[in-house]
C-alpha cells in the first residue's frame, strides 16, 4: 500500500454522501448500469440500489472491473422491498418520471436525504414504485425526443445535488459513521485481505493511518 494510494483513498471516502442515493428500477442493459455506477461515484453517493431486470446484469456488476468496486450495490427482489428499506432509512423518494405532478428537477431540496428513482427508457417508472414516491421530477426537453437516456438524466440530477451540496458545505467533512467508514477503508485499501476475511467469516482487522494493518490478520478455521 503506497502512502499515495492510501492518501487517495481517504479523501474519496471522506466525500461519501451517505444520505445521497439512486434506485434504478429493472435495469435490463449493463453499459446503463455501469454508466450510472459511474455517476453515482463521481457525485459522491455511497450506496446505490437496483432492482436487476435479468440475471445476466448481476454477473454483470460481479465481475467488472471499473466503478462498481468502489460503489456498494443493494439489490432487492421487488420493489415494495426497495421502496420499504427506502423510507424506513430516511430518504425521500423523489423519481424521474414524466407524469402529470412532475416539477422541474432543480426544485427539488437535495440537501435532504434523497433516493433518486429512476427506471427503463421505454417504460419509466413501475406504477407500484410510483405508488411511493413522494415526488415526480422531470428535465426539461426542448426537441422532439421526450426522454433522455437513463444513465444520462440520473447524471443531470446527481450534479444538481451536488451543486446544491457543495453551496451548503456537505463536502467539507466526512460523513460516513465510524463503522462505515472503517469498514469501507479496509475493503478499498485491502481487496485480497477482504475476500479471504468474508470466505472465512472473520473481522476485518483495524488498519492504522497510513492504512496498514495494525493487528495480526486472523487465521480461518479450516476443517
Amino acid at each position: 500500500m503506497t502512502p499515495e494510494r492510501c492518501t487517495r483513498l481517504d479523501a474519496v471516502l471522506a466525500l461519501r454522501q451517505p444520505d445521497l442515493t439512486v434506485f434504478a428500477e429493472n435495469l435490463h442493459k449493463p453499459r446503463n448500469f455501469s454508466a450510472m455506477v459511474r455517476n453515482c461515484d463521481a457525485v459522491g453517493v455511497n450506496e446505490m440500489h437496483v432492482l436487476p431486470g435479468e440475471d445476466d446484469l448481476r454477473t454483470h456488476w460481479n465481475t467488472s472491473q471499473g466503478a462498481e468496486k468502489w460503489m456498494r450495490i443493494r439489490t432487492h427482489n421487488n420493489p415494495e422491498d426497495a421502496c420499504t428499506y427506502l423510507k424506513s432509512s430516511g430518504f425521500r423518494l423523489v423519481a424521474a418520471h414524466l407524469g402529470d405532478t412532475a416539477i422541474d428537477y432543480r426544485e427539488i431540496d437535495y440537501t435532504r436525504p434523497i433516493a433518486l428513482v429512476l427506471g427503463t427508457e421505454l417504460f419509466g417508472v413501475s406504477d407500484i414504485t410510483l405508488s411511493h414516491v413522494d415526488q415526480q421530477i422531470r428535465i426539461p426537453m426542448m426537441g422532439v425526443t421526450q426522454s433522455l437516456n437513463v444513465s444520462v438524466a440520473c447524471a443531470i440530477v446527481l450534479y444538481e445535488a451536488q451543486r446544491q451540496r457543495q453551496a451548503v458545505g456537505m463536502y467539507d467533512h466526512c460523513r460516513l459513521d465510524d463503522e462505515t467508514l472503517a469498514l469501507q477503508r479496509f475493503e478499498w485499501l485491502h481487496p485480497v485481505l477482504t475476500d479471504y476475511c468474508r470466505k472465512h467469516h472473520l473481522a476485518y482487522p483495524a488498519l492504522d493511518e497510513s492504512g496498514d494493518l495494525a493487528e495480526p490478520m486472523p487465521r480461518g478455521v479450516h476443517s
